[in-house]
């Protein structure tokens, strides 16, 4: 799972009534224009987004702050009425200048940035007039990634950003009192969500005061942080306190459920994946594609069946006969207390093969660190990966793992056969390399800073997915039938991903039917089953984002294949995609293509 802050705040959303997906299409195929008018044009444009981007990082302090623009670092942007009237001000407004281009005049390049643009503005529209998660959410509301990414990101001395904490921490109180009187009708599912990731807050708090007590500071500049600190851990205890009142006022027949509908599934799928196909329709697609994964899997099952089940009756029931067969491999895992050494060892293991194999380039000189998820974080996903924005590319990038230390053995057991020892290794390549880590990487180095800015979601969970496959397409695990059963399994997620997240929040799937299906049509342990129906609560659409960005991928990278023959050259397929920021795919196929 990617947590790229710039990402997940700018990609999610819709298009407004006003904006309809077919002039997003027409404008990302624009045909070339003549050149002298293609030239005019273009710098219009470009001169136009610089204007636009100056003024949102005055407008979103934090959105600057996510992209690595720490000018506003002391800025806290309180969650109020306000605030979000102000910023739809701001979407109407540049909407309004940038529908007066003509997108056909524009270079292919520069028209695809004038699509991104205008879906993410429309997007922020749509989320603040039409979705209103700011009302029904209340795990949106935490200051702790903003403090958190100032005190660990060295833009600046130690000092300097403690400095920028103390005033950034004035507002705290504010900011609590805005996010409490913004919500109406929770969902129990999210605000039980907030309850847990606030606690992360305080966390965050004790660190800065400890960090306050390494740097030199004046003594009121002391008392002052000791003062703002306190201010701020009674500002977020009174919110976990609040919400811990308020769930218990939440009836499950009146709540607000959780499940967000087919008509806004359909409309947030429509921009936050941004396809050429529907949401019913990639459901479908992928309900085919588990198909097509489960014959796959009984063949190989088959395959393993005299080496690790000799002597036990072969079940004519495929699923129950690939069942068992998982379900033995499993056993072959790590200790509990070795987690994070195994997949701190498989990084330099996966760089190795890559350059030794030539599929695409790394840079080593910029670090990927294996941590802890943050508590302010956990509770969604297992693992994921927090990368920096474009305009701090050589920071750190974080593969978060979250600890089994709040587990039973009997949960630590369950978790671990899930992640046994060859799926752990495919969880390192979607998130670490050549997945995430790598992609976003070259996102960093695109030549169009909105195409890094504005990504897509869905091109970026797609190139994790399709780096898994394309791994094992190099050979990597011996080709053995173990490591591409584990494979199917692994990739059973991305569909059933699809298929989980559509039935339930279109098609109500109940909590019952759903572990039913993830245990014994994808194959999950029961832990893995029960933190999926979680994140399903939590999330809409995203959990859809891996197999419509992989399949798309998938397909024209075949496509290419095809049309080139023999000129064709994976590594240079890979660089070129790559080499175009997180454009959706059907974008980077348009500008791959074009000609």
């Amino acid at each position: 799972m990617m947590t790229k802050k710039i990402i997940h705040s700018l990609v999610t959303g819709i298009f407004g009534a006003a904006f309809s997906l077919a002039a997003v299409q027409s404008t990302a195929y624009a045909a070339v224009p003549a050149s002298v008018q293609a030239q005019q044009q273009d710098r219009d444009f470009i001169r136009l987004k610089e204007r636009f981007l100056s003024a949102l990082w005055r407008e979103d302090a934090d959105t600057a702050l996510w992209a690595g623009k720490f000018d506003s670092a002391a800025n806290l942007a309180v969650p109020d009425q306000k605030s979000r009237t102000q910023r739809l001000a701001f979407d109407e407004l540049w909407l309004g200048r940038f529908a007066k281009l003509d997108g056909a005049s524009l270079s292919a390049s520069q028209s695809t940035d004038l699509a991104l643009i205008n879906n993410y503005l429309a997007s922020s529209r749509w989320y603040l007039t039409d979705f209103r998660e700011f009302e029904w959410n209340p795990s949106l509301y935490n200051v702790a990634g903003g403090l958190d990414v100032i005190l660990n990101t060295d833009y600046a001395p130690k000092a300097q950003r403690v400095r920028s904490l103390i005033k950034r921490l004035a507002q705290v109180p504010a900011y609590y009192q805005a996010a409490r009187a913004s919500i109406a009708r929770p969902t129990a599912e999210h605000t039980r969500l907030a309850i847990s990731q606030s606690a992360g807050a305080l966390d965050v708090l004790a660190e800065l005061e400890k960090a306050g007590k390494t740097v030199k500071l004046t003594a009121a500049e002391r008392s002052l942080l000791s003062q703002r600190i306190a201010a701020a851990s009674t500002a977020v205890q009174g919110y976990i306190n609040w919400l811990g009142d308020l769930e218990k006022t939440l009836n499950p027949e009146t709540a607000r459920s959780f499940r967000i509908g087919k008509q806004l599934y359909e409309g947030k799928f429509t921009a936050d994946i941004q396809s050429g196909y529907s949401a019913e329709q990639t459901f479908e697609r992928a309900v085919k594609a588990k198909e097509e994964a489960h014959r796959n899997m009984a063949r190989l099952a088959d395959e393993l069946w005299p080496k690790y089940m000799a002597g036990q009756a072969k079940p004519e029931d495929a699923v129950q006969k690939v069942a068992m067969v998982i379900d033995k491999l499993s056993e072959n895992h790590v200790r509990r207390e070795d987690v994070f050494k195994e997949i701190r060892q498989q990084i330099p293991i996966l760089q190795d093969w890559i350059r030794d194999h030539d599929l695409v380039e790394l840079d080593r000189n910029k670090p990927l660190i294996v941590r802890e998820t943050p508590v302010y974080e956990r509770g969604v996903s297992v693992a994921s990966i927090e990368a920096p924005g474009p305009f701090r590319p050589h920071d750190k990038t974080y593969y978060n793992v979250t600890p089994l230390d709040s587990q039973t053995p009997e949960q630590a057991e369950s978790t671990l056969r899930e992640y046994n020892h060859w799926v752990m290794q495919i969880l390192s390549i979607h998130e670490g390399i050549p997945g995430h880590y790598v992609q976003l990487q070259h996102a960093n180095k695109s030549p169009s800073l909105i195409k890094s800015l504005f990504g897509n979601g869905s091109m970026v969970e797609g190139w994790a997915v399709y780096s898994e496959r394309m791994m094992l397409e190099s050979g990597y695990g011996g080709n053995t039938p173990e490591m591409w059963l584990m494979y199917y399994k692994w990739n059973l997620r991305t569909v059933c991903n699809t298929i989980l997240d559509y039935s339930v929040h279109v098609l109500g799937m109940s909590e019952a039917d759903a572990m039913q299906f993830l245990t014994r049509q994808a194959f999950q342990t029961d832990s893995e089953a029960s933190g999926k129906w979680l994140r399903v609560q939590y999330t809409s659409v995203q959990l859809a984002s891996y197999f419509s960005g992989y399949s798309e991928l998938y397909e024209f990278r075949e496509q290419r294949k095809k049309a080139l023959g023999n000129k064709f050259n994976l590594k240079q397929f890979h660089e070129e995609f790559l080499s175009y920021g997180s454009a959706p795919v059907h974008i980077i196929k348009s500008l791959m293509t074009k000609g």
